[in-house]
């Protein structure tokens, strides 16, 4: 099993940001896949989840409306694409997949939001 995210870097306040996460080694449709990160000196917090079920997307409120999941089950691929960055967003952000007691993550992949 494998979960290889990339995107992270340096940008502005009020830039964006595009992470990708590829997935294999299991049967990536009947996962929901999710988008956690963890700032300096902060817990790790969800973020934004894409779900099986009914193929409903979940945010949390401090990217509501700025952050945006979505999946390509053909390409095992989920992408957060992050606009209107703010340095709060800074942190490492995980790719997850969660299935029935399943649990897998990714390496990470770095976002600092700076002028």
């Amino acid at each position: 099993v494998q979960l290889v995210e990339s995107g992270g870097g340096l940008v502005q306040p009020g830039g964006s940001l595009r992470l990708s996460c590829v997935a294999s080694g299991f049967t990536f449709s009947s996962y929901d896949m999710s988008w956690y990160r963890q700032g300096p000196g902060k817990e790790r917090e969800l973020v934004a989840t894409s779900t099986v079920s009914y193929g409903r997307t979940n945010y949390a409120d401090s990217v509501q409306g700025r952050f945006t999941i979505s999946r390509d089950n053909a390409k095992n691929t989920v992408v957060l694409q992050m606009n209107s960055l703010k340095p709060e967003d800074t942190g490492v952000y995980d790719c997850n997949a969660q299935d029935r007691g399943y649990d897998f993550w990714g390496q990470g992949t770095q976002v600092t939001v700076s002028s």
